[in-house]
């Protein structure tokens, strides 16, 4: 009998291991920063990382839309299903050698994303969620283990999860008027993951990302039974090219309602 072809999850998730594996062999050596046009840091790492994910993903013919790759002036032709990549989502906490740091592997089709990968390098903890729903698992020798599903839980007075390097000001009143029990904060997509395994309730973002920051979290999230909405209450779109993929204001939440509730307050907040 043949061997079944693998899925494009699997393809993410062996390109996902692989990638923290070159990650971490650079994370216990000095790492060399430098910083690209828009002040943002790069290291050596950020870019090693991705060629490994680029070559998994090649053979699968699809289009890969990559943070390194658009740095360098590299934008594919995109049509309704491509692969969205950062190959090391927190360069900051990377640099601060905190751990909280991921690599992120998102699949996106008629603008919205339908699969993510997302794994922790320092950890082994990887998240995953796409049409069968989410779960999360360890990684141990290359290898998953410890796989168990994941699902978002909602809480009488909600737990908000907050960028630990990148604040606002708005954020201490959006937990009053929500009247969040306890703010939780982590780097990179992690905080996805936190709501979708039910440790939080809402992630508000009132600074810029990028669609490669966020498509692989946002499958996860929704794959447990999450949202993500812009500060419009629509659900967060992907493909924006014109915009250089940038994304809007937005908030991630256990639940629709939520979501819109906080996005709603959001924007009264910033008007």
């Amino acid at each position: 009998m043949a061997t079944p072809a693998p899925s494009l999850t699997d393809i993410a998730i062996a390109a996902a291991i692989e990638a923290a594996e070159t990650i971490c062999t650079i994370y216990h050596r000095p790492i060399q920063v430098i910083s690209k046009d828009d002040g943002s840091p790069v290291t050596e790492a950020d870019r090693a990382a991705e060629d490994v994910i680029i070559r998994h993903l090649e053979a699968t013919g699809i289009p890969m839309l990559g943070e390194e790759s658009v740095a360098a002036g590299i934008v594919p032709t995109l049509g309704d299903l491509y692969f969205v990549v950062d190959p090391l989502d927190g360069t900051k906490e990377f640099i601060k050698r905190n751990g909280e740091f991921t690599v992120n592997i998102g699949l996106v089709q008629n603008g919205r994303p339908v699969m993510g990968v997302v794994l922790a390098p320092t950890t082994g903890e990887i998240f995953v969620g796409d049409e069968g729903g989410a779960w999360s698992g360890k990684i141990v020798d290359g290898v998953v283990t410890e796989r168990r599903p994941i699902g978002v839980a909602a809480r009488p007075r909600p737990k908000i999860v907050a960028s630990r390097s990148h604040g606002h000001a708005a954020l201490e009143q959006l937990c009053r008027t929500l009247d969040v029990e306890a703010d939780l904060s982590v780097g990179s997509s992690l905080k996805f993951c936190l709501l979708a395994r039910g440790e939080a309730q809402l992630y508000p973002r009132f600074t810029p990302t990028c669609e490669w920051d966020t498509a692989a979290g946002q499958a996860v999230l929704e794959a447990a039974g999450g949202a993500v909405v812009t500060l419009d209450g629509a659900p967060m779109a992907y493909g924006k090219g014109s915009l250089k993929f940038l994304n809007p204001y937005f908030v991630a939440a256990a639940s629709l309602d939520l979501a819109q509730q906080a996005a709603a307050e959001m924007r009264r907040l910033l008007d």
